[in-house]
């Protein structure tokens, strides 16, 4: 391990509109041409809830509320990058989905949660999983 080499901290953010979810194909380093929720990186001396409405209006335009915890996932299936993804969830307030970082996602659009579309990222099944479950808790 290099000596600066740490895990990130990555924010996930499940943005729920009339019982369907927001998700965006994402064109980034990992995960390409996969399906996952709005979200990046927490910045230094931020909160969970300023990240996700920060990330989701930089990506999308528009503004949520109601932010709250879902899920921890020690987050390596993109191995060598190592992330601590805290995955929240949140409601939306306002606005409608544009592609406002063209460069890191093709499209946005509105899913059904029983209609999902695939392949997704993945830290998303986990998210999907502990919002019906409940388990909180991800460590692979």
């Amino acid at each position: 391990m290099e000596p600066n080499e740490r895990p990130k901290v990555g924010i996930g953010v499940m943005v729920i509109k009339d019982g369907k979810v927001l998700m965006g194909k994402r064109k980034s380093s990992h995960g390409a041409g996969e399906w996952a929720w709005p979200g990046g990186h927490l910045e230094h001396m931020e909160s969970f809830e300023e990240c996700a409405k920060r990330e989701v209006m930089e990506e999308t335009g528009m503004e949520i509320e109601n932010v709250r915890f879902n899920r921890l996932m020690n987050f390596k299936l993109y191995a060598p990058k190592h992330y601590v993804d805290v995955g929240l969830i949140a409601d939306w307030k306002s606005g409608e989905p544009e592609l406002r970082e063209p460069h890191k996602c093709e499209e946005w659009k509105w899913f059904d949660l029983g209609h999902l579309p695939s392949p997704r990222f993945g830290a998303c099944d986990s998210a999907i999983e502990a919002y019906q479950t409940g388990k909180n808790y991800f460590d692979f």
